[in-house]
């Protein structure tokens, strides 16, 4: 099993930018299509990208489209989430997630693998 590792959230202003990184280990990364999702309080667990094992093909929920992006270096096995044009509506917890089928599904339940989560505030 991979175990993941969320860095880079914290507070930024509406507008801005923000770059999350996880960090994979203890399994052959290139081997996992990874994913961002993200959590509000009171709120389910919201599909925001993923990525395929190669980096290739990717998959963004719509009301990202445009302001953030997905990419890896399977070299330093890490994924990415770069975040620009940030609004208050993306204040979550944002976890990544890994799995080996490639599907880059947009379902919490197709993920085996979690991080613990890094907070993303946007103030308005």
């Amino acid at each position: 099993q991979v175990q993941l590792v969320e860095y880079g959230g914290g507070l930024v202003q509406a507008g801005g930018s923000l770059k999350l990184s996880c960090a994979a280990s203890g399994g052959t990364f290139a081997m996992y299509a990874m994913s961002w999702f993200r959590q509000a309080p009171g709120q389910e667990r919201q599909f925001v990208a993923a990525i395929s094992m190669s980096g290739a093909k990717t998959n963004y929920v719509q009301s990202v489209k445009g302001r953030f992006t997905i990419s890896r270096d399977n070299a330093e096995n890490t994924v990415y989430l770069q975040m620009n044009s940030l609004k208050p509506e993306d204040t979550a917890i944002y976890y990544c997630a890994a799995e080996r089928l490639g599907t880059l599904s947009t379902a919490s339940y197709s993920y085996p693998n979690w991080g613990q989560g890094t907070q993303v505030t946007v103030s308005s």
